[in-house]
């Protein structure tokens, strides 16, 4: 292709580009630039102004419809349902009829005041994976009816409606997301009978990693992000508590109420779990292991009784033990029901019958391993590479790693005076502690 060519190829691609993005925004409709707006009747009277827009924000739709107006006429703030509105375009509202059924908007289930509810308020980006907050939001005809189609989250919107009247009725679609790909907090939605949760299918929420679910967490604001937990199952909870940083999870835990903070902590591992109430008070400590289980808050009573820098302080007591007799192959099945404690397991303890260690096997081995090997194979195996590396709960975390270096593991066993394990450390544990001005850090485990 010729250089002039190519030259008239790209002119007639701008051209197609500039027509497109004419017709995609003239073809929308800004929210903010509703409110206030004339709404006229079929003789082109002017009978109110737009005070809210009212969409059902939560129902099987995937992009909201409009159901109505908010309008007020003189003193009075009415309901004017959808199928009275000939035409909303920017900045202005034709009826369809002359007369109109005025009454008080009382709010149905699914429904929400955009204005009032959505605008200017925090969402979750969930294809960006952040929090953004609602500077306009765009209505557009589909099919017999106008929908909620986007977001506009840029700073050049949030500038045009600081400027003139006529300029704020015009759209500006700088960065638009899809309705799709948000996640929305409705303050408000909750008034009455709507039954807000997030819907599965639509929300990229139920796919996010622990961390970005944490970092999300961390920026929302007090009110969005106790709706945010509420959202999700407690165990995902859970996993994005378990990733934040420690005076966010405290500040968190304090908003949650009792009640939820307890059912949050049972799903943490416990020494997540322990790391988080040793930031609260006494008095609130206790009032979240009173509301868990029995044998789960006693569990984690005796790790606090541990003190802080010491391995009993940092480990966690989720293990995984076999005897000499389990083979292979019953040891892998004991692991796949524990997958959802991935990140706490990287070996498996083998001990005697009265529960002393024999050998702490790592799952690389069992994975390379026969699945007819029995355990007791491989510790008569391991042992010629001699005793292998435990620590007491007393030993302090700078020894611990001293350890956890000359053994080349990723764990450690903590064992009691009799030589029965008591927990694991790991060793993301041991940096968290030593460095906890540097964040946490988290290695991977094998099965991860």
């Amino acid at each position: 292709m010729t250089t002039s060519a190519r030259l008239r190829n790209r002119r007639v691609q701008l051209v197609r580009r500039a027509t497109t993005s004419k017709a995609v925004r003239g073809s929308l409709v800004s929210v903010a630039g509703l409110v206030g707006a004339p709404v006229a009747n079929q003789a082109a009277e002017e009978v109110g102004r737009v005070v809210d827009v009212v969409a059902r924000l939560y129902g099987a739709d995937p992009y909201p419809p409009l159901t109505g107006l908010v309008i007020r006429i003189g003193r009075r703030r009415a309901f004017l349902m959808a199928d009275a509105i000939e035409q909303v375009a920017a900045g202005r509202v034709r009826l369809r009829t002359a007369r109109m059924d005025l009454r008080e908007y009382e709010r149905r289930p699914g429904e929400v005041l955009l204005a009032r509810d959505v605008l200017d308020h925090q969402l979750v980006d969930v294809d960006g994976i952040q929090v953004t907050r609602a500077a306009d939001l765009y209505l557009a005809p589909l099919a017999d009816r106008i929908v909620l189609v986007g977001v506009d989250v840029s700073l050049p919107t949030l500038l045009r409606r600081l400027g003139p009247r006529r300029w704020q009725a015009r759209p500006t679609p700088e960065r638009v997301l899809d309705w799709q790909a948000v996640a929305p907090f409705a303050e408000h939605a909750t008034d009455g009978p709507a039954q807000v949760r997030l819907r599965g299918p639509r929300s990229g929420l139920h796919q996010m990693r622990p961390a970005d679910l944490a970092d999300v967490l961390e920026d929302l604001g007090r009110s969005e992000r106790q709706q945010l937990l509420a959202w999700l199952e407690p165990a995902a909870a859970a996993d994005a508590l378990e990733e934040m940083e420690p005076g966010e999870l405290e500040n968190l835990l304090r908003e949650a109420g009792p009640k939820y903070a307890a059912r949050m902590m049972e799903e943490m591992e416990p020494d997540e779990a322990v790391d988080a109430l040793r930031d609260l008070g006494q008095g609130e400590r206790e009032s979240l292991l009173d509301r868990m289980p029995a044998a789960q808050a006693t569990g984690l009573r005796s790790l606090l009784a541990h003190r802080e820098g010491t391995a009993g302080g940092a480990m966690t007591t989720r293990l995984v033990t076999a005897g000499r007799e389990h083979t292979v192959a019953q040891v892998r099945a004991m692991l796949a029901q524990q997958s959802e404690h991935r990140t706490e397991i990287d070996a498996v303890a083998v001990l005697d019958p009265d529960g002393r260690l024999l050998a702490d096997v790592p799952l690389f081995h069992l994975t390379v391993a026969e699945d007819a090997a029995t355990l007791g194979e491989m510790v008569d195996w391991l042992a010629q590479f001699g005793p292998q590396a435990v620590v007491g709960p007393d030993t302090r975390i700078d020894e611990a790693a001293d350890q956890l270096l000359a053994s080349r593991a990723s764990s450690l066993l903590v064992v009691d005076e009799h030589e029965r394990p008591v927990g694991r450390m790991l060793a993301d544990d041991v940096l968290d502690t030593l460095l906890p001005e540097r964040g946490r850090r988290h290695f991977r485990r094998f099965l991860q």
